[in-house]
Protein backbone atom coordinates (compact mmCIF):
# COMPACT_ATOMS: atom_id res chain seq x y z
CA UNK A 1 0.00 0.00 0.00
CA UNK A 2 1.19 3.44 -1.09
CA UNK A 3 -0.57 6.47 0.16
CA UNK A 4 0.69 10.55 -0.65
CA UNK A 5 -0.23 13.41 0.87
CA UNK A 6 0.28 16.64 2.51
CA UNK A 7 0.44 17.30 6.16
CA UNK A 8 -2.96 19.40 6.63
CA UNK A 9 -5.22 20.49 3.97
CA UNK A 10 -6.50 23.77 4.94
CA UNK A 11 -4.05 27.32 4.12
CA UNK A 12 -4.54 30.07 1.88
CA UNK A 13 -2.04 30.09 -0.29
CA UNK A 14 -3.66 26.96 -1.54
CA UNK A 15 -6.76 28.86 -2.82
CA UNK A 16 -7.05 29.92 -6.10
CA UNK A 17 -4.36 27.64 -7.14
CA UNK A 18 -4.47 24.43 -6.20
CA UNK A 19 -7.86 24.81 -4.93
CA UNK A 20 -9.86 26.30 -8.16
CA UNK A 21 -10.99 29.65 -7.64
CA UNK A 22 -14.25 30.04 -6.02
CA UNK A 23 -14.32 26.73 -3.90
CA UNK A 24 -15.97 26.76 -0.94
CA UNK A 25 -13.56 26.11 2.34
CA UNK A 26 -15.83 23.52 3.66
CA UNK A 27 -14.97 21.53 -0.05
CA UNK A 28 -11.15 21.55 0.47
CA UNK A 29 -10.82 18.10 2.13
CA UNK A 30 -13.13 16.75 -0.48
CA UNK A 31 -11.10 18.56 -3.55
CA UNK A 32 -7.69 17.38 -2.19
CA UNK A 33 -9.08 13.88 -1.60
CA UNK A 34 -10.29 13.24 -5.06
CA UNK A 35 -6.56 14.35 -6.21
CA UNK A 36 -4.17 12.56 -3.86
CA UNK A 37 -4.82 9.32 -1.25
CA UNK A 38 -4.06 10.55 1.96
CA UNK A 39 -3.73 13.70 4.64
CA UNK A 40 -2.10 14.38 7.43
CA UNK A 41 -4.17 16.11 10.31
CA UNK A 42 -2.50 18.67 11.73
CA UNK A 43 -5.24 19.54 14.17
CA UNK A 44 -4.95 17.49 16.33
CA UNK A 45 -1.12 18.30 17.47
CA UNK A 46 -2.12 21.51 18.63
CA UNK A 47 -5.68 20.66 20.45
CA UNK A 48 -7.93 17.51 21.28
CA UNK A 49 -10.46 17.45 18.11
CA UNK A 50 -14.02 16.76 18.15
CA UNK A 51 -15.41 13.72 17.47
CA UNK A 52 -18.09 15.26 15.22
CA UNK A 53 -15.07 16.74 13.00
CA UNK A 54 -13.51 13.54 12.48
CA UNK A 55 -16.88 12.02 11.32
CA UNK A 56 -17.57 14.73 9.01
CA UNK A 57 -14.04 14.51 7.47
CA UNK A 58 -14.63 10.94 7.21
CA UNK A 59 -17.61 11.79 5.17
CA UNK A 60 -15.79 13.85 2.66
CA UNK A 61 -13.43 11.66 1.38
CA UNK A 62 -13.78 8.47 -1.08
CA UNK A 63 -13.27 5.01 0.15
CA UNK A 64 -9.37 3.85 0.13
CA UNK A 65 -8.38 7.44 1.24
CA UNK A 66 -6.78 7.32 4.56
CA UNK A 67 -5.97 10.12 7.57
CA UNK A 68 -2.92 9.70 9.34
CA UNK A 69 -2.78 11.12 12.48
CA UNK A 70 -0.53 13.46 14.31
CA UNK A 71 -0.31 13.09 18.05
CA UNK A 72 -0.59 15.75 20.11
CA UNK A 73 1.81 18.13 21.39
CA UNK A 74 0.91 17.53 25.13
CA UNK A 75 1.75 14.47 25.07
CA UNK A 76 5.26 14.52 23.22
CA UNK A 77 6.48 18.32 24.02
CA UNK A 78 4.85 19.30 27.23
CA UNK A 79 4.81 16.02 29.16
CA UNK A 80 8.08 14.44 26.89
CA UNK A 81 6.77 10.42 27.08
CA UNK A 82 6.44 10.60 30.82
CA UNK A 83 2.86 9.89 32.68
CA UNK A 84 0.85 10.15 29.72
CA UNK A 85 -1.47 7.48 30.14
CA UNK A 86 -4.32 9.99 30.63
CA UNK A 87 -3.40 12.15 27.95
CA UNK A 88 -2.93 9.43 25.50
CA UNK A 89 -6.50 8.20 26.66
CA UNK A 90 -7.89 11.50 25.96
CA UNK A 91 -6.28 11.57 22.44
CA UNK A 92 -7.77 8.34 21.74
CA UNK A 93 -11.12 9.29 22.85
CA UNK A 94 -11.46 12.72 21.28
CA UNK A 95 -12.87 11.35 18.20
CA UNK A 96 -9.86 9.59 16.41
CA UNK A 97 -12.32 6.29 15.95
CA UNK A 98 -14.57 8.13 13.95
CA UNK A 99 -13.05 7.82 11.19
CA UNK A 100 -13.32 4.25 10.95
CA UNK A 101 -11.54 2.47 8.29
CA UNK A 102 -10.27 5.62 6.72
CA UNK A 103 -8.31 6.01 9.66
CA UNK A 104 -4.30 5.71 9.07
CA UNK A 105 -1.19 5.76 11.20
CA UNK A 106 -0.38 8.36 14.33
CA UNK A 107 2.83 10.13 13.91
CA UNK A 108 4.39 11.10 16.82
CA UNK A 109 7.04 13.95 16.86
CA UNK A 110 9.59 14.13 19.71
CA UNK A 111 11.04 18.03 20.16
CA UNK A 112 15.10 18.76 18.66
CA UNK A 113 15.69 18.78 22.37
CA UNK A 114 15.00 15.29 23.08
CA UNK A 115 17.91 12.69 23.47
CA UNK A 116 17.44 9.24 22.99
CA UNK A 117 16.27 7.25 26.31
CA UNK A 118 15.47 3.73 26.64
CA UNK A 119 13.36 3.29 29.21
CA UNK A 120 11.38 6.21 28.44
CA UNK A 121 10.75 5.20 24.96
CA UNK A 122 9.82 1.45 25.65
CA UNK A 123 7.20 2.70 28.75
CA UNK A 124 5.54 4.60 26.10
CA UNK A 125 5.48 2.28 23.71
CA UNK A 126 4.22 -0.25 25.45
CA UNK A 127 1.23 2.28 26.42
CA UNK A 128 -0.25 2.63 22.83
CA UNK A 129 -3.00 1.09 21.74
CA UNK A 130 -2.40 -1.44 18.38
CA UNK A 131 -5.77 -1.96 17.37
CA UNK A 132 -8.27 0.04 17.01
CA UNK A 133 -10.22 -2.35 19.36
CA UNK A 134 -7.54 -1.01 21.70
CA UNK A 135 -7.79 2.19 21.30
CA UNK A 136 -11.28 2.38 22.13
CA UNK A 137 -10.71 0.00 25.67
CA UNK A 138 -7.98 2.97 26.28
CA UNK A 139 -10.22 5.95 25.45
CA UNK A 140 -12.85 4.75 28.42
CA UNK A 141 -9.80 5.48 30.61
CA UNK A 142 -9.99 9.21 29.46
CA UNK A 143 -9.79 12.51 32.19
CA UNK A 144 -12.80 14.10 33.57
CA UNK A 145 -12.48 17.31 31.20
CA UNK A 146 -13.72 14.99 28.60
CA UNK A 147 -17.60 14.42 28.42
CA UNK A 148 -20.19 14.75 26.66
CA UNK A 149 -20.20 15.20 22.96
CA UNK A 150 -16.43 15.77 23.05
CA UNK A 151 -15.72 12.20 23.89
CA UNK A 152 -15.88 8.39 21.53
CA UNK A 153 -14.81 5.70 23.00
CA UNK A 154 -16.39 2.78 20.81
CA UNK A 155 -15.23 1.41 17.18
CA UNK A 156 -17.38 0.33 13.92
CA UNK A 157 -14.08 -1.47 13.03
CA UNK A 158 -11.46 -4.12 14.17
CA UNK A 159 -8.41 -2.80 12.31
CA UNK A 160 -4.62 -2.80 13.05
CA UNK A 161 -3.20 0.52 14.47
CA UNK A 162 0.18 1.66 13.60
CA UNK A 163 2.50 4.28 15.00
CA UNK A 164 5.63 6.31 13.49
CA UNK A 165 7.98 8.24 15.67
CA UNK A 166 9.61 11.53 14.15
CA UNK A 167 12.88 12.04 16.57
CA UNK A 168 15.09 15.02 15.93
CA UNK A 169 17.59 14.29 17.99
CA UNK A 170 20.93 12.87 16.54
CA UNK A 171 21.11 10.31 19.04
CA UNK A 172 18.37 8.25 17.87
CA UNK A 173 20.94 7.49 15.01
CA UNK A 174 22.34 4.75 17.67
CA UNK A 175 21.87 1.24 16.40
CA UNK A 176 20.18 0.52 20.09
CA UNK A 177 17.38 3.59 19.48
CA UNK A 178 17.06 1.71 16.35
CA UNK A 179 16.55 -1.87 18.04
CA UNK A 180 14.33 -0.48 20.38
CA UNK A 181 11.79 1.05 17.15
CA UNK A 182 12.09 -2.06 15.70
CA UNK A 183 11.16 -4.26 18.40
CA UNK A 184 8.21 -2.29 19.16
CA UNK A 185 7.20 -2.10 15.24
CA UNK A 186 7.28 1.40 15.51
CA UNK A 187 8.28 3.24 11.94
CA UNK A 188 11.07 5.45 12.48
CA UNK A 189 10.33 8.53 10.28
CA UNK A 190 12.32 9.46 7.12
CA UNK A 191 12.15 13.47 7.69
CA UNK A 192 13.64 14.93 5.11
CA UNK A 193 14.19 19.43 6.06
CA UNK A 194 16.68 20.40 4.07
CA UNK A 195 19.65 20.05 6.24
CA UNK A 196 17.25 21.40 9.87
CA UNK A 197 17.28 17.88 11.49
CA UNK A 198 18.89 15.11 11.23
CA UNK A 199 17.91 12.78 8.59
CA UNK A 200 17.19 8.94 9.88
CA UNK A 201 16.90 6.55 6.71
CA UNK A 202 16.21 2.95 8.70
CA UNK A 203 13.46 0.48 8.23
CA UNK A 204 12.42 -0.50 11.28
CA UNK A 205 8.73 -1.47 10.61
CA UNK A 206 6.54 -3.06 7.27
CA UNK A 207 5.69 0.98 7.67
CA UNK A 208 7.92 3.59 5.62
CA UNK A 209 6.33 6.60 7.01
CA UNK A 210 8.09 10.15 4.77
CA UNK A 211 7.67 13.74 6.00
CA UNK A 212 9.00 15.40 3.22
CA UNK A 213 9.53 19.49 4.77
CA UNK A 214 11.05 21.24 1.76
CA UNK A 215 13.88 20.59 -0.63
CA UNK A 216 16.15 23.47 -0.09
CA UNK A 217 14.25 25.77 2.33
CA UNK A 218 12.09 24.20 5.19
CA UNK A 219 8.46 24.33 5.13
CA UNK A 220 8.95 26.83 1.93
CA UNK A 221 10.97 25.09 -1.33
CA UNK A 222 9.11 22.85 -3.64
CA UNK A 223 10.92 19.36 -4.74
CA UNK A 224 12.46 19.46 -8.33
CA UNK A 225 11.88 16.98 -10.88
CA UNK A 226 14.94 15.13 -10.59
CA UNK A 227 14.46 14.90 -6.34
CA UNK A 228 11.03 13.67 -7.17
CA UNK A 229 12.36 10.62 -9.55
CA UNK A 230 14.94 10.24 -7.10
CA UNK A 231 12.24 9.72 -3.93
CA UNK A 232 9.99 7.90 -6.49
CA UNK A 233 12.22 4.91 -7.03
CA UNK A 234 13.01 4.88 -3.14
CA UNK A 235 9.33 4.44 -2.72
CA UNK A 236 9.23 1.56 -5.41
CA UNK A 237 11.95 -0.19 -3.46
CA UNK A 238 10.30 0.00 -0.34
CA UNK A 239 7.23 -1.53 -2.54
CA UNK A 240 9.17 -4.36 -3.80
CA UNK A 241 10.42 -5.33 -0.19
CA UNK A 242 6.86 -5.43 1.12
CA UNK A 243 6.76 -2.39 2.33
CA UNK A 244 3.67 -0.17 3.14
CA UNK A 245 4.51 3.27 2.07
CA UNK A 246 3.23 7.23 3.33
CA UNK A 247 4.47 10.15 1.79
CA UNK A 248 3.41 13.02 3.34
CA UNK A 249 4.35 16.67 1.83
CA UNK A 250 5.08 19.50 4.84
CA UNK A 251 6.26 22.24 2.14
CA UNK A 252 3.05 24.00 2.53
CA UNK A 253 4.10 27.63 2.89
CA UNK A 254 4.39 29.22 -0.86
CA UNK A 255 1.89 26.38 -1.67
CA UNK A 256 4.06 23.75 -3.23
CA UNK A 257 2.97 20.44 -1.01
CA UNK A 258 -0.06 19.62 -3.04
CA UNK A 259 1.37 19.85 -6.74
CA UNK A 260 4.59 18.30 -5.09
CA UNK A 261 2.64 15.28 -3.54
CA UNK A 262 0.32 14.89 -7.08
CA UNK A 263 3.79 14.82 -8.80
CA UNK A 264 5.14 12.14 -6.91
CA UNK A 265 1.86 10.29 -7.42
CA UNK A 266 2.09 10.59 -11.02
CA UNK A 267 5.47 9.00 -11.12
CA UNK A 268 4.29 5.99 -9.33
CA UNK A 269 1.15 6.12 -11.66
CA UNK A 270 -0.40 6.12 -8.70
CA UNK A 271 -3.03 9.19 -9.20
CA UNK A 272 -6.39 9.22 -8.84
CA UNK A 273 -8.37 8.17 -11.93
CA UNK A 274 -11.63 10.19 -13.03
CA UNK A 275 -11.01 13.56 -11.69
CA UNK A 276 -10.03 16.69 -13.21
CA UNK A 277 -6.49 17.90 -12.11
CA UNK A 278 -5.35 21.02 -10.98
CA UNK A 279 -2.61 22.53 -12.97
CA UNK A 280 0.53 21.37 -11.68
CA UNK A 281 4.10 23.45 -11.17
CA UNK A 282 6.61 24.31 -13.05
CA UNK A 283 9.35 23.60 -10.00
CA UNK A 284 12.21 25.52 -11.77
CA UNK A 285 10.42 29.35 -11.88
CA UNK A 286 7.55 28.31 -9.47
CA UNK A 287 4.41 29.04 -12.00
CA UNK A 288 1.40 26.92 -12.27
CA UNK A 289 2.05 24.79 -15.84
CA UNK A 290 -0.24 22.16 -17.22
CA UNK A 291 0.71 18.41 -17.47
CA UNK A 292 2.33 16.63 -15.37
Amino acid sequence: MVRIGTSGWRYPSWRGDFYPPGLRQRDELAHLSRVLTAVEVNGSFYSLQRPSSYAAWATQVPDGFLFALKGGRFITHMRQLLDVETPLANFFASGVLALGDKLGPVIWQLPARQAFDEDRLVAFFELLPRTTDEAASLATRHGSALAGDRVLTSTTVSLPLRHALEPRHESFRSPRAVDVLRAHDIAMVVSDSAGTWPRFDEVTSDLVYVRLHGDTELYASGYSEVTLRSWAARVQRWVDDGLDVHVYFDNDARGHAPHDARALLELLHLAPEGVQLPPTRDVSAGQPRVGP
